[in-house]
């Protein structure tokens, strides 16, 4: 394990933003915040009529927990209505996707496992990061 020591309590005011056409995502626990080595955590902020289209996280798995909006989720091409309090595990390598149907932002939990999904979208041109607050 590890011996550096990283944040203990974390505002999303402390944490970057990425920021895309479908949305943005604060990551408050990775390795670059919490120095966590078995998973992230973020929260994802979907814009109505927009989504995570059909996509994989190779080796990596994942939860959702969906806190408010409603959307569709796809996870190995059964689709299902999902909503607050809907908990969504997508197994490594699984292909998914969610789409906010709603009208207001659709908000979610995600949690990967291991980390580094999260610092893959960091690398994608189509990702805008807007600094820490604080």
């Amino acid at each position: 394990m590890s011996k550096m020591k990283g944040k203990r309590f974390v505002t999303a005011e402390e944490v970057e933003t990425q920021v895309f056409d479908w949305g943005k995502i604060k990551w408050l626990s990775e390795p670059l915040v919490t120095n966590a080595e078995l998973f992230s955590m973020g929260i994802v902020l979907l814009e109505p009529g927009k989504g995570h289209e059909n996509h994989n996280h190779p080796g990596v798995e994942e939860i959702l927990y969906i806190i408010s909006g409603k959307g569709e989720q796809m996870v190995e091409g059964e689709r299902r209505e999902v909503g607050p309090g809907t908990v969504i595990h997508i197994p490594p390598d699984v292909y998914h996707e969610t789409i906010n149907t709603g009208w207001e932002e659709m908000k979610i939990i995600a949690i990967y496992a291991p980390p580094g999904p999260e610092a893959e979208l960091r690398e994608i041109p189509e990702c805008k990061i807007i600094p820490p607050e604080k």
